[in-house]
């Protein structure tokens, strides 16, 4: 039998964050446990009625049977750019400026191996989404980590990026609204991070899939809203998260022509394209009737308030986040964030994710997700209430 010996990129990796959460739920419906999950971010409402129609039509479609062109279906890209230009006020070229993807996962894990030799530096924030530092590592790139603080509204403090690791830098990823600390930044960040990146030279990819999964009158703005944008960076987007299409596997990429067409040369050798179909229900899902995503509003709204209430309540520290379904928790003195985790999972029944797991900055909280209907989250306080810490 051969001797089968993982590359060294794989050994090194730590255990996928969210597996790990499933090994820990896993055990615990087997002992009989009502699990209440809020620690992943898939949207447990289904994909609008008009996004599937328009699906089973393409099906249908015979030249929907084979390859698409490898960049995206121009119809697709048009619906992209004439998005971004009602939603943003951002004019793109469907033709140069904006890719799609096979989900914005893949194309965030592929950025890397375009741009990133050896030994260069990835800027990551941390806490943060785990993908943007492994894309890094398997480009054979050193990810440096900078830190998101609550004193400093869990923006990237770039003053604190020293200039020697500033010169080595490749890519800086940025993520708002942010996953997981829920923060939103506003256009005076953006223009400091656009000024920052002409500086030293560093492509910014900026990773946006909540832009649309805001409350109240806090609307997010693109990061290609800001003068000089597109000189520096792209911004990734997804159908995900705003049209509830998690497993469609469908997003995009736009912003900086020659930094996508890097991108775009990396997809080429080692994927095929996406599904002609799922670009044409993105079609819909993009030009299509809009009143699934302000009544997904506010439906995430409700839950919102419905946890957050329940945490103050009990005496936790969270502030009630202006974006995304994430609530960033501090955990109780005397826990650590893998503790304090365990302890209602064990305890209550309630899945969290420890806010470690998102990098050594994610100390000190837990995130829940807004992603159980609103009873449940109910449920879940009343069982936290009698947990005691």
């Amino acid at each position: 039998m051969v001797r089968v010996e993982k590359a060294s990129r794989i050994k090194d990796l730590p255990p996928y964050l969210f597996a790990a959460i499933d090994k820990m739920k896993a055990e615990q419906v087997a002992k009989g446990v009502d699990i209440i999950d809020l620690s992943i971010g898939d949207p447990d409402m289904p994909t609008p009625p008009n996004i599937i129609a328009r699906m089973k039509k393409g099906i249908e479609d015979q030249k929907n049977h084979q390859y698409p062109s490898y960049e995206g279906m121009i119809e697709f890209r048009e619906s992209v750019a004439n998005w971004y230009q009602k939603r943003f006020n951002v004019d793109l070229d469907p033709g140069e400026e904006v890719l799609s993807l096979i989900g914005s996962k893949e194309g965030i894990a592929h950025i890397s191996l375009a741009f990133v030799n050896s030994g260069d530096i990835v800027l990551v924030p941390d806490p943060a989404y785990p993908v943007y530092s492994i894309g890094a590592k398997f480009a054979g790139g050193e990810p440096y980590f900078m830190p998101l603080l609550k004193e400093n509204r869990f923006l990237v403090d770039l003053k604190k990026i020293p200039d020697d690791v500033a010169k080595r830098a490749k890519l800086l990823f940025v993520n708002y609204p942010n996953n997981p600390t829920a923060a939103v930044a506003d256009r005076e960040f953006f223009a400091e991070l656009i000024e920052f990146a002409g500086k030293h030279n560093i492509i910014i990819c900026h990773d946006a899939p909540y832009t649309e999964m805001y409350y109240d009158d806090n609307i997010p703005i693109s990061f290609l809203e800001i003068e000089g944008a597109k000189e520096v960076g792209i911004e990734f987007h997804s159908l995900s998260k705003t049209y509830n299409m998690t497993g469609w596997r469908i997003g995009f990429a736009v912003g900086n022509s020659t930094v996508l067409d890097g991108l775009g040369q990396i997809k080429t050798n080692v994927d095929s394209g996406l599904f002609q179909a799922i670009q044409e229900a993105g079609v819909e899902a993009l030009e299509g009737d809009q009143s699934s995503v302000e009544e997904m509003r506010r439906i995430y709204q409700r839950r919102r308030d419905t946890l957050v209430t329940g945490l103050l309540e009990i005496g936790l520290k969270v502030e009630s986040p202006k974006a995304t379904f994430y609530v960033w928790v501090e955990v109780p003195k005397g826990y650590t964030s893998a503790a304090f985790s365990a302890h209602i999972l064990n305890k209550a029944g309630i899945v969290t994710t420890p806010g470690n797991g998102f990098g050594e900055a994610g100390e000190g909280y837990i995130r829940m997700a807004l992603t159980m209907p609103e009873h449940r989250i109910a449920e879940a306080m009343e069982r936290l209430k009698k947990t005691g810490f």
